[in-house]
């Protein structure tokens, strides 16, 4: 079985950034740029906790799909099974320098974030416990001022 795309990607080499995962054209000519926002250097560093990365998920995917100018485009928001980072679908042929003020505001507003989570109650989510706010709000503030704040082109192109 051949390995898909994502596995492919060299994780000794790759940097917390912004990335272009893969580009789907369909059928009537549009594409949807799938994008690694990644958080964490894989198995160098400690993973998001799964509670807090629950949460972005929530604030990330709320505030996307009601964003002004791209909510519209984004198609979805989640997790990445090895919890490193997140996958952003978007509609549009797009780079990742495209995405980069978008995701300085998803990731301001989740540090910036009080009140109740959206979506987490018995009734809307599958795993509603499993949220914490506190640790969301760091995780989006170490992303924001280490990575997002000073972004290089290591930090936006999949190493070799």
């Amino acid at each position: 079985m051949e390995k898909i795309a994502s596995f492919t990607i060299n994780h000794i080499k790759l940097l917390r950034g912004i990335y272009v995962s893969r580009k789907d054209y369909l059928d009537g000519g549009d594409v949807v740029t799938t994008f690694d926002i990644r958080m964490k250097e894989p198995n160098r560093e400690p993973a998001v906790s799964q509670s807090a990365l629950h949460t972005i998920e929530h604030l990330a995917a709320t505030y996307l799909r009601n964003h002004a100018e791209w909510g519209s485009r984004i198609i979805y928001w989640g997790p990445m099974g090895c919890c490193t980072g997140n996958y952003l679908l978007v509609k549009g042929d797009l780079t990742s320098q495209d995405i980069v003020p978008l995701v300085k505001e998803t990731f301001e507003f989740i540090e910036n974030f009080e009140g109740d989570i959206p979506g987490a109650t018995a009734r809307d989510c599958g795993n509603y416990m499993l949220m914490n706010l506190p640790m969301a709000k760091w995780e989006a503030r170490k992303y924001l001022v280490e990575v997002l704040s000073n972004l290089k082109p290591e930090n936006l192109n999949y190493p070799e």
